[in-house]
C-alpha cells in the first residue's frame, strides 16, 4: 500500500522528491536537532493522485488523522481544543522552490469557540482575533476561490472609519467585527458557511494547496524556471508559532550569505510582533536582522548558532525562516537560497577556500547563463546624476525602461517591444507575469527577502526594493518622490539594483567589471577573482574545445581574448556586402564566362586579404571558413523597390536605368518560393562556374601570405549544406585542385582539410558515406532544426512558438536549445556513423546552440570535440564545457 504520510522525524534532505524541499528541509532541521515545531508532511505521490483524479487518495485521511494525533501528544494540546487549542499551518513546498507561487492556510483549528479559548490562554483577545481574520481571510481566497480583492476592501473601509494608518492599529473588537464581515463575504460570494469543523478545515486546506500546483502563477513560474509540470507539491502540516504575540516576539528570514553579493555575514530582516507572512509580503518594512541582537540577545545568539550548523551540514548559502514567540526561537524552514549571479561566484569561491567544497563541486555551483549577466554592462557612474529614491539592493544589475504600475500593463507593452520597469508598493504572486515581462522591479515597500526581491533573484532581475522615499499610487498609475517630482506611466527611469538607487530617464552604460577583465585581463577583488578562477578550473578539466564564429578580423581577436581556441565558423557571405556588393552583381549580370572571370579575379584579392587578416589574428589555431552559402540574389536590390524606382521613372518620361532593368531582370530569373531550400550552400558551387575556385584560392594564398611571414595558418575548407555525397565529391575534387595549383605557383605546400556542415536530416542519416570525403563534420544546428521541423525560423518564431510554449509543446525555443529528441538523435547517428566510416573524425557544432549552456551539456555527451558559439559566448560555453566534464557532481540547485 502507497504511504502518503510522513512525520518530520521519519524524513531526510535526500527525500526532496518524496516529501517536496520544504519537507525534506524541515525533516533535516529535525534530526540535527534544531528547534522544529513537531509536524508531518503529505507527499507528492498524494498530489499526483489527487490531480489524476481530482479524489482524495484512499487511505490518505487515516494516515493524516494518525499522524494529527501524534502532533497533538507532542503538544499536549488537540486540534479544536476549545480552551487551548492546537493550530495548525498548511503549506506547500514542491521538490523546487516557488515562492509565493502556491498555497498556504495559517491558523487552522481556529473557529467560533476556539478563539475565545485562544483569547484566554494567550492573554491577548486582540491576538486571538487577529489570527481568526487571518484564517478566514486565507482560507475563504485559497479554499473557497473568493476574490483577495474583496477582504482587502472590507480591511481598508474598516481602516478608514477607525483612522488606522494600518491593521497593526485595529484592536480587538474590531478585528471581531472584521471576522464577521469577512465570514458574511463568504457566505454572499459562495452560497456557504466559512466551515467550524476543524477537521474540515486542514482537509480542505490540503486539497487546496494540490491544487494550487496548477494555478496559472504556478505555472508560469515552472515554465520560466524550466521545473517539469508532473513532479506535483507536498503538503507539510506544522504547528503554528506565532511572532504577533508582543514585543517579545516576531518573524525574519536570514541567510548565512549576503544573496545579492556573497559576501558572508549575517543578513536578513526581523519583524517585531508579526507573523512570517507579513515579512515575506513586504506589507511592513522590516528591521536588519542585527537589530535582533539588541531586542532579544539570546535568540539573535541562538540563531546565530543554528546558521552556522546549517551552512557547514548543507555546505551552501542557506535561506532560513524562524519565528520567536514570547523569547523562544523556532526554526520554520531552510533551502538552499536564491541567489544573484554575481554571489553564486563569489560563495562558490569562498566555499571552496574554506574547504567545505572541492573546486569540482564550486565549479558545479556556478552556470553560463549567470556568467552572461555579470557581462551585462552596469551604469556609467559618472553620468547618473541626483538619484530620485534610493532604497535596498535586492538584486543586482542595470536597467532602463518606462515606469508602468500594473503587471497587466507590463506584459502589454513588453509584447509591444517596450522595456519597460514595474513599480509596485510591493509585489504579490499575481504580479509575476509583470515581473517576467519587465527589465527591473522597483517596489516602495519590504526587504531583501520580500516576495518582490527572492523571485528577482531567482530571476535574475534587476530589483530594488523599500524606496521609501517614493509614494506609489497604482490606482493613479504614477508615484511621488519625497522631493515632490512626480513619475507618471510611460516615463523612461533608470534602475541600479547593486547601489538601490533610482535615476531619471535613460543613464549610459559602462563595460562591467567582468567584461573589462574578459578584455584585458585586468583583475580585481571580489565577483572578477571569483570569475576567473572558475573559468580557470573549468579549463583545466573540460575535455571540449571552444571556438568562435568570427567572420572580422576583429572578432577573432575578440573572441581570442575571451579563450576561443580557433575559428569554428567564418562566413565568407559576410565579405561580399557593401562596396563588394556591386562586384557581385556584376558577376551575377555576367553574359558570358570571360565576364564572369573578370568578375571573380576582381574578388580574388579583396577575398584572400580578409583571410590573411583572420588567420593572423588566429594565428596558430584552426580557421574553418564555409564557402558561399545564401542564395546569390540576396546580394541583390530588392525586387519590389528595383520595379518601383523603374515605374517611377517611366511616369516622370525618363529613360529607365538600363542597369537597373537588367538587375530586375536577374532578380526575377532568380526569385525562389522557398530561397532556404533553393540554390545556395553546394549548389552554388555547383552551378555557378568558378565561385568555388576563387574563394579556395583566395583561402590558399592567404595561407601561402601568412607562410611566408612566419606565422603559422591553420585553414579548413567547409561545405555547407551538404545532402549527398556525391556533391560533397565533386566540390572537394575543385577544392583539392585548386589547393594543388597554388601550392605548385608559390612552392609553399598547402594543406587545408575539407569538410562539411551536417544541417539537413539526409546528411546526419548518410554521414557514414559522407564520411568518406570529409575530414570533418561541423553541424549546423540553426538550419538543421529548421528542416527537421520543418519551420521556417524567421515566420514561426513571430507567429506561433509563444502559443507553442504556453500550451507546453517546447519546454523552451528549440532554436536556443537543442532539441534533444528530434535533432539531438540526429546529431547521435552522425556521430556514431561518422566515425564508423572515419575513426578519428574530428566533429564541432558552430550554430549558436554551441553557446547554450544546456546544450553544450549535450553535445559533451553526444562526443563532440568542439563548440563554435559567437565571441560573446566564448566564455559561458567554456565555463559550460568544464562543467559537463564534471556530470554528476552536486551543485546549488536553489530552484
Amino acid at each position: 500500500m502507497v504511504r502518503y504520510v510522513y512525520d518530520f522525524h521519519e524524513g531526510r534532505r535526500d527525500m526532496a522528491d518524496l516529501l517536496g524541499g520544504k519537507g525534506a528541509n524541515l525533516a533535516e532541521m529535525t534530526r540535527l536537532g534544531l528547534p522544529v515545531p513537531p509536524g508531518f508532511t503529505v507527499t507528492t505521490d498524494a498530489c499526483r493522485a489527487f490531480l489524476a483524479t481530482g479524489a482524495e487518495p484512499d487511505g490518505m485521511a487515516t494516515e493524516v488523522s494518525r499522524h494529527l494525533a501524534a502532533v497533538e501528544g507532542a503538544v499536549g494540546r488537540r486540534l479544536g481544543q476549545r480552551d487551548d487549542p492546537l493550530l495548525l499551518s498548511v503549506r506547500s513546498g514542491a521538490r523546487f522552490s516557488m515562492p509565493g507561487m502556491m498555497e498556504t492556510v495559517l491558523d487552522i483549528g481556529l473557529n467560533d469557540d476556539s478563539v475565545l479559548g485562544l483569547a484566554k490562554v494567550s492573554g491577548s483577545e486582540r491576538f486571538a482575533w487577529d489570527s481568526y481574520r487571518r484564517l478566514v481571510q486565507m482560507f475563504g481566497s485559497t479554499v473557497m476561490g473568493v476574490d483577495p480583492a474583496l477582504f482587502e476592501r472590507a480591511m481598508t473601509m474598516l481602516k478608514s472609519l477607525r483612522h488606522a494608518p494600518d491593521d497593526v492599529h485595529l484592536d480587538a473588537s474590531d478585528l471581531a467585527e472584521l471576522v464577521e464581515a469577512y465570514k458574511q463575504l463568504i457566505r454572499d460570494e459562495t452560497g456557504e458557511d466559512f466551515p467550524q469543523s476543524p477537521a474540515e478545515q486542514l482537509r480542505r486546506a490540503i486539497l487546496a494547496v494540490f491544487g494550487s500546483w496548477n494555478g496559472e502563477r504556478a505555472r508560469l513560474y515552472r515554465r520560466r524556471e524550466h521545473i517539469p509540470d508532473d513532479l506535483g507539491t507536498a503538503v507539510t502540516v506544522q504547528r503554528m508559532v506565532f511572532g504577533n504575540l508582543g514585543p517579545d516576539s516576531g518573524s525574519g528570514v536570514a541567510f548565512t550569505r549576503d544573496p545579492a553579493t556573497g559576501r558572508s555575514g549575517l543578513y536578513g530582516d526581523y519583524l517585531p510582533n508579526a507573523q512570517g507572512e507579513d515579512v515575506v509580503a513586504g506589507i511592513r518594512n522590516t528591521v536588519p536582522l542585527a537589530e535582533l541582537e539588541r531586542l532579544d540577545p539570546r535568540s539573535y545568539e541562538d540563531l546565530l548558532t543554528h546558521m552556522r550548523t546549517l551552512e557547514r551540514h548543507y555546505r551552501d548559502l542557506c535561506d532560513i525562516e524562524f519565528t520567536i514567540e514570547r523569547g523562544t526561537l523556532w526554526m520554520l524552514q531552510t533551502r538552499v537560497g536564491k541567489r544573484t549571479a554575481e554571489a553564486s561566484f563569489v560563495i562558490a569561491a569562498e566555499l571552496t577556500a574554506e574547504g567545505l567544497v572541492t573546486p569540482d563541486e564550486a565549479l558545479a555551483r556556478v552556470g553560463g547563463d549567470r556568467l552572461a549577466r555579470l557581462m551585462f554592462p552596469r551604469f556609467d557612474a559618472s553620468a547618473t546624476g541626483e538619484a530620485l529614491a534610493h532604497g535596498i539592493p535586492a538584486s543586482p544589475g542595470a536597467a532602463v525602461g518606462a515606469a508602468v504600475f500594473g503587471s497587466a500593463e507590463a506584459v502589454r507593452r513588453a509584447a509591444a517591444g517596450e522595456k519597460v520597469v514595474l513599480v509596485r508598493q510591493e509585489t504579490t504572486p499575481d504580479d509575476l507575469p509583470g515581473m517576467i515581462a519587465a527589465q527591473a522591479v522597483l517596489t516602495s515597500r519590504g526587504g531583501k527577502t520580500s516576495h518582490a526581491a527572492v523571485v528577482a533573484r531567482g530571476m535574475g532581475k534587476v530589483c530594488v526594493c523599500g524606496a521609501e522615499e517614493l509614494a506609489v499610487d497604482t490606482e493613479a498609475r504614477r508615484c511621488t518622490t519625497r522631493a515632490g517630482t512626480v513619475i507618471d506611466e510611460g516615463t523612461v527611469i533608470s534602475v541600479d539594483g547593486s547601489a538601490g538607487a533610482v535615476y531619471p530617464g535613460a543613464v549610459p552604460l559602462a563595460d562591467s567589471a567582468v567584461m573589462r577583465f574578459l578584455e584585458s585581463g585586468e583583475r580585481s577583488a571580489g565577483v572578477v577573482t571569483a570569475v576567473a578562477r572558475a573559468l580557470e578550473h573549468a579549463d583545466s578539466v573540460r575535455r571540449l574545445e571552444v571556438r568562435a564564429n568570427a567572420d572580422t578580423p576583429e572578432d577573432a581577436r575578440r573572441a581570442r581574448r575571451f579563450g576561443a581556441q580557433g575559428i569554428g565558423l567564418c562566413r565568407t557571405e559576410h565579405m561580399f556586402l557593401g562596396e563588394r556588393r556591386k562586384l557581385v552583381e556584376e558577376m551575377i549580370l555576367a553574359r558570358d564566362d570571360a565576364e564572369r572571370e573578370r568578375t571573380l579575379e576582381a574578388l580574388l584579392p579583396l577575398q584572400r586579404q580578409d583571410f590573411t587578416d583572420i588567420l593572423e589574428a588566429m594565428d596558430g589555431l584552426p580557421v574553418t571558413i564555409r564557402l558561399l552559402d545564401p542564395p546569390l540574389h540576396e546580394f541583390l536590390p530588392d525586387r519590389t523597390e528595383l520595379a518601383v524606382r523603374i515605374a517611377a521613372a517611366g511616369a516622370r518620361g525618363e529613360q529607365p536605368d538600363r542597369h537597373e532593368q537588367a538587375l530586375l531582370e536577374a532578380v526575377g530569373r532568380m526569385h525562389e518560393e522557398n530561397p532556404m531550400l533553393g540554390l545556395r550552400g553546394v549548389r552554388l558551387g555547383l552551378v555557378v562556374p568558378g565561385l568555388v575556385a576563387m574563394q579556395v584560392r583566395a583561402v590558399a594564398e592567404a595561407v601561402v601570405a601568412r607562410t611566408r611571414a612566419g606565422g603559422s595558418p591553420h585553414a579548413e575548407i567547409m561545405v555547407p549544406l551538404v545532402g549527398a555525397v556525391e556533391e560533397l565529391r565533386i566540390e572537394r575534387a575543385e577544392v583539392e585542385r585548386v589547393l594543388a595549383e597554388v601550392s605548385e605557383e608559390s612552392g609553399v605546400p598547402v594543406r587545408c582539410p575539407v569538410g562539411t556542415m551536417i544541417e539537413l536530416p539526409r546528411a546526419a542519416l548518410t554521414a557514414g558515406r559522407i564520411a568518406e570525403e570529409a575530414e570533418f563534420f561541423s553541424f549546423g544546428t540553426n538550419d538543421l532544426t529548421q528542416t527537421t521541423w520543418g519551420f521556417s525560423r524567421d515566420d514561426v518564431e513571430a507567429e506561433f512558438f509563444s502559443a507553442y510554449l504556453d500550451k507546453g509543446i517546447f519546454p523552451t525555443s528549440p532554436f536556443e536549445t537543442i532539441d534533444r529528441d528530434g535533432v539531438g538523435r540526429l546529431v547521435g547517428i552522425a556521430v556514431d556513423e561518422g566515425r564508423a566510416a572515419r575513426p578519428g573524425l574530428t566533429i564541432g557544432v558552430c550554430g549558436e546552440h554551441g553557446g547554450d549552456p544546456d546544450s553544450v551539456h549535450f553535445f559533451h555527451a553526444a562526443g563532440l570535440d568542439y563548440v563554435s558559439c559567437s565571441p560573446f559566448r566564448v566564455p559561458v560555453a567554456r565555463l559550460e564545457a568544464g562543467r559537463a566534464a564534471l556530470w554528476g557532481t552536486e551543485g546549488s540547485d536553489s530552484r
